[in-house]
This record gives structure tokens, sequence and C-alpha cells, in this order.
């Protein structure tokens, strides 16, 4: 044990390793590369406009356009950057894949190859940035598939999130946090910022089964599907209500920061499939945000799902698909799955919580 009395993040992979004797301790070092990176974007972050790294990147060509369709942020492009020349050449990565990247990378030909395959978004919710809200950056591992020096390719990484081998999150905050699941529950560490350590503060993180908080974004309500108009509604109505409880409800546009609240106090966080977009089956991607996050929340004894099967058993088809996503406190979110469950004729269309007017919308003046 450290002078501080607390663990560092090194000695809860090794005490996590033990349980595996076999094991290489390549794990541990990817995991230790992925901090890093971590350490250098909240460092990045936390200068703000001192470090010119606020608004958009090539922004005298009017910004650029990341595969997603979504205008890229200075720091976006730098986090990208971090992630790929940090782990690249420690020789445990077979290749890499980002939400900022249209097709995988490659690992360069002077460094050796490795075993595992590492999925990121580099910053999440980068769009909060320029006015100092939490943002963060969020990583899946998985297994790559046994192959000899062949370069990856898509389908490599096109795995369910059962197979992740670890998820994690770094929130860049008041304080900078990593979050970490190895697949044997999920524990929480705190930059030090006088020892650059990330130290042990949170272990054994729970998420509780019931809650009175929920997020999401309220302006796509004229798009949501009834069963989640039927969910947000009881909950708006309040003690009175069907649910006979007061909710509150939390919208940050940080996913990051949406989950760690979760995970600290308990809620429920939607974003659902919804017609604003008939293109797109939902708004977050599969295997940077969803499983990831997903794989936390499981691991914390929370649920994660699509609405309507569980996130963690959807095959993905595409590098950068899109989801719709809930998850949060277990009871919730199996009420919402169970809402979507109901055969259409069961549920009452005419009923206010399903007309075109409801408690998002002010009623005419007569």
């Amino acid at each position: 044990m450290p002078l501080t009395g607390r663990k560092t993040l090194t000695q809860y992979l090794i005490e996590e390793r033990r349980r595996f004797p076999e094991a290489s301790g390549d794990f541990n070092a990817l995991i230790l590369d992925v901090a890093m990176a971590c350490k250098a974007i909240a460092r990045a972050v936390a200068f703000g406009a001192l470090g010119d790294v606020l608004g958009n990147h090539a922004a005298a060509a009017g910004g650029t356009v990341n595969v997603q369709g979504e205008t890229q942020k200075k720091l976006d492009v730098l986090s990208n950057e971090y992630f790929l020349r940090i782990t690249e050449w420690g020789g445990h990565l077979a290749g890499m894949a980002s939400e900022e990247m249209e097709a995988p990378y490659q690992i360069p030909g002077t460094y050796p190859r490795g075993k595992y395959l590492l999925v990121f978004d580099p910053l999440d919710g980068s769009s909060n940035i320029d006015v100092n809200v939490s943002v963060g950056s969020i990583f899946s591992v998985l297994r790559a598939p046994a192959a000899d020096d062949r370069e990856v390719t898509e389908a490599d990484f096109l795995q369910p999130g059962t197979q992740q081998v670890a998820a994690g999150y770094a929130l860049y905050g008041p304080t900078t946090m990593f979050v970490l699941t190895v697949g044997n529950g999920v524990a929480g560490f705190t930059l030090d910022p006088n020892l650059g350590e990330f130290m042990l503060t949170h272990p054994e993180l729970t998420v509780p089964a019931d809650t009175q908080e929920f997020a999401i974004n309220a302006s796509n309500s004229r798009f949501w599907e009834a069963p989640v108009k039927r969910y947000v509604d009881e909950c708006l109505a309040g003690r009175t209500g069907p649910r006979a409880k007061d909710f509150n409800m939390r919208w940050i546009a940080s996913m990051v920061a949406e989950a760690h609240r979760i995970l600290m106090r308990g809620g429920v966080f939607l974003y659902p499939r919804d017609t604003k977009d008939a293109a797109r089956p939902g708004r977050l991607r599969l295997l940077y945000e969803a499983n990831p996050i997903g794989f936390i929340m499981e691991q914390a004894g929370g649920r994660a799902s699509t609405g309507r099967v569980p996130m963690l058993g959807v095959q993905p088809e595409a590098l950068h698909q899109r989801i719709g996503l809930v998850f949060g406190s277990k009871h919730e979110v199996e009420r919402i799955e169970r809402y979507h469950a109901e055969p259409p004729e069961h549920l009452d269309l005419a009923h206010p919580l399903f007309g075109e007017r409801s408690l998002f919308r002010e009623e005419m003046a007569l």
C-alpha cells in the first residue's frame, strides 16, 4: 500500500492479474497506456483556452467533419492522436478503431503486434468543451482474432458486448476520474495531481436498483415511440401519477457525465430509437459508447438495453453502427423494456399520455 493509504491503478491491476497466474502482463500494460492517454487529454482539457485547444479543427476552412458527420473540435483531433500515439507502440494491440476514423487503424510495421483490439471515443461530449462542461473518453478492449501478421479488418471488431475484456471511461471534470471494469465489478480512480497517479477512491461501485431520477433529451419528445412517451410522462406525473413518486430530470449532453452520475447515485439514461431520422436506428455508437458503458453498468449491478433487448447481446453489423440506448438502475430499465414488449394493441393511443399534446407542450389558449 502506498504512503497515501490508497492503491494505485497499477497495484489494482496487479492484484486483478493474480487471479490469472498464466497472464502475461500485456493486458495490464495496455490499460496503463490507455490511462496515460487519458492523463494527457485531461491536461489539455484543463488548459482550455490557455492551451489554444478550443474551437473547431481547421477553423479557417470552416471546420472538418469526421466519419460520423460531426464537426471536429480541436480537442477531438488531439485526443484521438493521444490515444493512437500512446498505445500503438507497446506491442499489446493488433489494431484500433475510433469514432473519429472511418476505417480501423493499423499498427505501424515498426512496432510489434499484440493480441488485443482497442476501440474508443476519444472525447465524448466535445460539443460542451467551449462552455467548460465535463467531457470524457470511453474505451473498450476486445481480443483480436487469432491470425498471423495480417492487417485487422472491420469484421474483427464486430464482436458483441459480451466479448469485451475490459471497458472504462475517463471523466474530465472538477477532478479527473478513471472508471474501469475488467469483468470483476467496477472501480473508480481519482487522478492525484501531485503524484500524477490514478488512486483507487471508489472500489466496488454499485448502481442502486431503484431511482427517482432520469435523463433524456426532452426536445426530441415529438419523435419518441409510444413506450418512451409513456415512461417519461408517468415520471413527470409525479406523486399523483401512476408511479406515485416525484422524479427529477437531468440532461448534460455528455454521456460520460451522465453515466458517472448514475454510477454515483443511481438514475436511468435514455437515448432511445426514435423517428427523427428514419435512416438511423439510434444516435449513439454501439462499439464506442453503448457497449463499454453497458458493460460498466452491468458489472455495477445496473442494466443496459436497447429498450427491447439487452445491449451486450446485440451483434454489431458495422464499425460505426448506431443504436438506441437505455441504461442505469435495473428496475427502471426493466420497466422500459416491459413497456416496449407490450403488444401495440394493448396501448391506448387515445390516452393523453400518447396524444399530440403532452406534458412538454403548452395547451393552446381558448
